[in-house]
């Protein structure tokens, strides 16, 4: 029987799907791996296809960065909405049928596969260009089990023995009982992240138009070692990122406000997934925004708990406007406007933090790092810093762009919904609620997955 690709960019390859009678069948739309992989061309057309479905609202298109902040709402932030998936976050009660969590887990795994389609052709890539198609390949692949391990697994703080994501390193390309792999432990998916991601860093220029640069792949690593405590690397990681962008033209935009509702990637930009009237989908602005700006009715409300926690005359304030009877955030207003993934402003508070745990003052000394930050915002200068103050800074430089959640549990933190109120409720870092479960659907398709505590198993 012939094998079969599936692009990423004409079809969707649930690599775990309910397909228990019709194992073996040629998937729709497929196209025959002898053309789609036969030359320089097709692979490098491939692999935008994995580009593709990374910038799907599933992934970096918005709905990665809404999940962290609903999961992480800690009564700063409320979901107000009629979508029932998001509104299951928020509440720590998300059912194995949810659609979202079903949709990101097949998202990710098909830009895996089509990365891993594009790894295993790289003998017909031009040699010119091979390294640098196998790089921007690796980080999508590892930048995917990235997000999956932070989603559907304890947090790397919590242990590296417990249950993380299925590895599949090699291509999919039709559906049969080899399919059913079982869940390998957080440690082996952070291992082999951390082995993608700086091979990829190793391989990819540092411009390359708006996808994968070595800054990027950087930047990345950067919060990956975070995730894992060791903070050196993630200094060095951060380090490397900021010495590389800002050597090919990345700064800080000097108010605040003007970083966010760009038509095209400003100087602090690392990464955006890009956004226009053809390619139009941007989950953050449809739920953030407001009618009056093309979006929904106001789905996230900022509350007053979050608002307290800035200085009055930080400028991070005016990101705060008040519509539809709420507090909301401009972070996203503005409709056809790039996602952003990667800002240079988190790679400064990075180094900051990391060189601070370990004493030293790679690139500079944590409190330059801070005050930069703060100066931009028309703070004063701090004298001394300490880890809370970084910490601090981060939560409120960052809010409202998908590192709540993360930074919560890394930090071994809790999330305190109903602050206030008789039905207040705290989650610590490691609760089984704040890890989405398997979906419902993997686990029907194959035997060998063992779900999440708390979801039924």
């Amino acid at each position: 029987m012939k094998k079969y690709i599936i692009t990423g960019l004409i079809c969707s390859l649930a690599i775990f799907s309910g397909c228990d009678d019709q194992l073996n069948q040629v998937p729709r739309q497929s196209i025959d791996q002898n053309l789609a992989l036969s030359n320089d061309a097709n692979v490098k057309s491939t692999l935008l296809g994995a580009y593709s479905e990374i910038r799907s609202t599933f992934l970096y298109g918005g709905r990665v960065q809404l999940y962290a902040e609903m999961l992480g709402a800690n009564s700063e932030v409320r979901w107000e909405g009629t979508f029932n998936q998001p509104r299951e976050m928020f509440n720590k009660q998300i059912f194995v049928t949810n659609s979202f969590v079903e949709g990101t887990w097949a998202a990710a795994y098909r830009a895996i596969n089509v990365a891993n389609n594009v790894l295993a052709s790289l003998d017909v890539v031009n040699e010119a260009d091979r390294g640098r198609v196998e790089g921007e390949a690796l980080f999508i692949r590892g930048s995917m089990y990235f997000e999956l391990i932070k989603l559907y697994a304890q947090p790397y703080t919590a242990g590296t023995s417990g249950l993380g994501v299925p590895l599949v390193l090699t291509p999919t390309r039709a559906v049969t009982e080899e399919n059913f792999v079982s869940r390998n432990t957080i440690g082996e998916v952070y291992q082999q992240i951390l082995s993608d991601l700086n091979r990829s860093e190793s391989l990819v220029p540092a411009v390359n138009s708006f996808l994968a640069r070595n800054y990027v792949v950087a930047a990345q690593l950067s919060r990956v070692y975070l995730q894992m405590e060791r903070f050196a690397d993630a200094r060095d990681a951060a380090n490397r990122a900021i010495t590389a962008a800002t050597a090919n033209g990345k700064s800080l935009i000097p108010v605040f406000l003007n970083a966010f509702n760009t038509e095209n990637d400003s100087n602090e930009d690392l990464f955006t997934i890009q956004v226009n009237t053809q390619d139009p989908a941007n989950d953050m602005f449809l739920f953030y925004s407001l009618p009056e700006f093309g979006a929904r009715g106001g789905d996230v409300a900022i509350m007053q708990r979050h608002i307290d926690l800035y200085n009055q005359d930080d400028d991070r304030l005016l990101q705060f406007f008040f519509s539809a009877g709420e507090e909301r955030t401009s972070k996203w207003r503005d409709q056809f406007r790039n996602v952003k993934v990667f800002r240079l402003a988190e790679l400064y508070l990075t180094r900051a933090e990391a060189n601070l745990r370990e004493g030293t003052a790679i690139g500079a000394t944590p409190l330059e790092d801070v005050n930069r930050i703060r100066a931009r915002v028309s703070l004063p200068a701090l004298l001394t810093v300490s880890i809370p103050d970084i910490l601090n800074e981060r939560k409120l430089e960052l809010a409202h762009e998908g590192h709540a959640i993360h930074d919560v549990r890394r930090t071994r933190g809790s999330v305190t919904e109903n602050a206030g109120t008789p039905n207040s409720v705290t989650f610590q870092f490691n609760d089984p609620r704040l890890v989405f479960p398997i979906p419902q659907r993997e686990m029907d398709a194959n035997p060998n997955l063992v779900q999440n505590e708390g979801y039924g198993n």
